[in-house]
């Protein structure tokens, strides 16, 4: 086997009729970037340059666009919506060193290059590229056509994603479906919104496997050690759950695990704040279904059907000290602040201190993501399933308090201290209904505990995404971190943590 075909990826289809060529190539556009290469072959009349036209039209956002075959001046350059597009026809090639005569190293460099008649010169192309070869079905109908789409290198990746997504949308019924992008969250999920034409909506959620990272502590990778979601398998799981609870998590309608794809339910964009912040009875109502949900006796494993079962990893001290660390790796660089590995041992021995007994605690489900971006209201439903849950991939067995602490200190809006208050008094009410024995006071301490660690590891995580992922619009919420830190840190339980910054990120108090 060659190196080429080993890195190949193939899909064949038959399409009925012209406007589905026309689809299926603006569907694939969506693939392309600049540097990219698509050759197109066939036999004369088999529709190469409709295709081409429609991928053009696309990727220019010009949907009238004449793009006519460039059989005669052998290249065309289209520009639109922030592309270059280089349109050739290699029918009339003699050789490749008539491209040199056409400028074609400076006309191709960094633009999208589509090209007819390729296999003449494919020397010429990238080894990154997709390949669509056009053929002529048997039968009495002109326009049905068999498309043959080979990705090579680079592409081989994105064509198995481009089959997955289009398969499963076919399986599930929503085919027909209108999409809409909608804005990524902090990891690397991406979601949709389809409509179908009945005005039927769903979430299409893209979250490819997670690939393990390079081992950082005990041969694992940070992912592995601070027990983050790998697959999609963890949101059908605890949806599935959390549903059979009576709770109001996304319904799915269409899976597929191993591509990181799943249609799920849209439950609307009414949230529990508004232009002015938190809206009191609905936060009420959150720590309500927090109450509610660890009153239950909740199991380690779910089974997913037709997949087996899922186990929900447990929120352990290794897992919570990794995350503390994101502040010494991310925040303090940002800040340039050195520190010394006597400074950064002293740093984690403090917080392994301060975490024993919370890691060692009765877990329950722990949801990590409890906050407002990931909460909606559902105002047609009843109780607590008014509450939408939309993040819970990464649920572990955790100390109840740390959900409480997500939502009384919420990373995204301000929570006034009253409100905190009332949160935490009207959870404690609830757990004590359900169980005389709930301990109140080593429940405060733990929530301070949880608050600071989970404080210390966000200031972390958006000094990253900023540094690392080119997302600088999450520094605005520094501030308010910062001040939920300083709050938490007050607790007599973490007064040596306190210390610890006091001495050594004296700035995160004097600002105060």
């Amino acid at each position: 086997m060659s190196e080429e075909s080993a890195s190949k990826a193939v899909w064949r289809l038959d399409v009925g009729s012209e406007a589905e060529t026309t689809e299926l190539a603006q569907e694939l556009s969506t693939l392309i970037g600049s540097g990219d290469a698509v050759m197109l072959s066939g036999d004369l009349g088999s529709g190469k340059t409709t295709f081409a036209r429609a991928m053009i039209r696309a990727l220019v956002e010009d949907p009238r666009l004449e793009a006519p075959s460039p059989t005669f001046t052998l290249m065309q350059i289209y520009e639109g919506a922030g592309k270059r597009v280089v349109h050739a026809d290699f029918y009339r090639l003699e050789n490749t060193a008539e491209l040199a005569g056409l400028g074609w190293e400076e006309a191709t460099d960094d633009a999208i290059v589509l090209v007819e008649w390729a296999e003449r010169a494919r020397e010429a192309l990238s080894p990154d590229r997709l390949e669509v070869r056009l053929s002529f079905v048997d039968g009495d109908n002109r326009e049905a056509r068999r498309l043959t789409i080979s990705g090579y290198g680079g592409f081989v990746a994105r064509l198995a994603s481009f089959k997955a997504l289009r398969e499963l949308l076919r399986k599930a019924g929503w085919a027909d479906a209108k999409r809409c992008f909608l804005q990524g969250d902090a990891s690397t999920r991406a979601y949709e919104r389809l409509e179908k034409p009945d005005g039927h909506r769903a979430i299409l959620m893209i979250s490819p496997p997670r690939p393990d990272g390079p081992p950082i502590r005990y041969g694992k990778s940070y992912s592995a050690i601070a027990r983050l979601a790998e697959n999609v398998a963890s949101f059908v799981a605890l949806s599935q759950a959390l549903r059979g609870l009576g709770l109001s998590a996304p319904e799915v309608y269409g899976k597929d695990l191993e591509a990181g794809l799943l249609i799920i339910e849209d439950l609307g964009g009414e949230r529990i704040v508004d232009e002015r912040g938190p809206i009191v009875e609905r936060y009420l109502e959150a720590a309500g279904a927090l109450a509610y949900l660890h009153a239950q006796r909740l199991p380690d494993m779910i089974a997913i059907e037709e997949n087996g079962n899922y186990h929900i990893p447990p929120y352990d001290l290794d897992a919570l000290l990794i995350e503390v660390e994101l502040l010494v790796d991310w925040y303090l660089p940002r800040l340039k602040v050195p520190i010394s590995s006597g400074a950064r041992a002293i740093f984690l021995n403090l917080w392994r201190q301060a975490l024993i007994d919370v890691a060692s605690a009765t877990p329950t489900w722990t949801l990590r993501d409890y906050h407002s971006p990931n909460l909606l209201w559902l105002a047609r439903r009843n109780g607590l399933a008014r509450i939408g849950i939309l993040d819970f991939q990464d649920c572990a067995l955790g100390h109840p308090a740390y959900d409480v602490a997500s939502l009384g200190q919420d990373a995204r809006v301000d929570v006034p201290d009253d409100l905190e208050l009332k949160l935490l008094a009207y959870y404690a009410k609830l757990r004590r209904d359900a169980d005389s024995g709930f301990d109140m006071a080593a429940f405060a301490k733990a929530y301070a505990i949880l608050a600071a660690q989970r404080a210390t590891k966000i200031l972390g995580i958006f000094a990253r995404l900023d540094q690392r992922d080119g997302k600088p619009q999450y520094l605005a919420h520094l501030p308010r971190i910062e001040a939920y830190l300083r709050k938490s840190l007050r607790h007599p339980a973490l007064a040596d943590v306190r210390a610890w910054y006091e001495a050594n990120i004296p700035g995160l108090f004097r600002d105060a």
